[in-house]
């Protein structure tokens, strides 16, 4: 059990979920990912999304470039690879290597995106930090550890 959310969390990069993590020339560093949400949430067909999120050299979040695909249904995977690679493109040049960022949440087509964290549901659990939406990067203590959960 920890004492509450964090103030930092560090993501490792590695060949899976953050494949895209790093820092931009000026020293900024980024996390390049696609969030989704699940076909069967309420009345949704799902929808599929590219995001970019930027944050300064201290892990500040800085903003969000976040692009709506279309439902999980219709998302066509040419143009979410095209989207996604433009994205990467526009960040010049990138050092993949581990990032250290405060959570952050922001909202963008009625969905919550961010590193969310998720307050303790009783007293012998503990504070996460879940990457939404899609719940498909979760975070515990130690912070700094740069592991996740999938």
């Amino acid at each position: 059990m920890t004492d509450g959310p964090p103030v930092r969390i560090a993501i490792d990069h590695d060949d899976h979920h953050a494949e895209h993590v790093g820092r931009v020339a000026d020293g900024r560093q980024f996390f390049l990912t696609t969030p989704f949400v699940p076909a069967g949430v309420g009345e949704s067909d799902g929808q599929e999304f590219v995001a970019l999120f930027l944050f300064d050299r201290d892990g500040r979040f800085l903003e969000a470039k976040i692009d709506g695909l279309g439902s999980r249904a219709d998302m066509k995977p040419d143009a979410r690879r095209a989207t996604y690679d433009a994205r990467l493109r526009e960040l010049g040049d990138v050092t993949f290597t581990r990032i250290e960022v405060e959570p952050f949440s922001v909202e963008r087509f009625g969905t919550v995106f961010g590193l969310i964290p998720q307050a303790p549901e009783d007293e012998d659990d503990q504070w996460w930090v879940t990457l939404e939406p899609g719940d498909y990067m979760a975070f515990t203590a130690p912070w700094d550890s740069g592991e996740y959960d999938t």
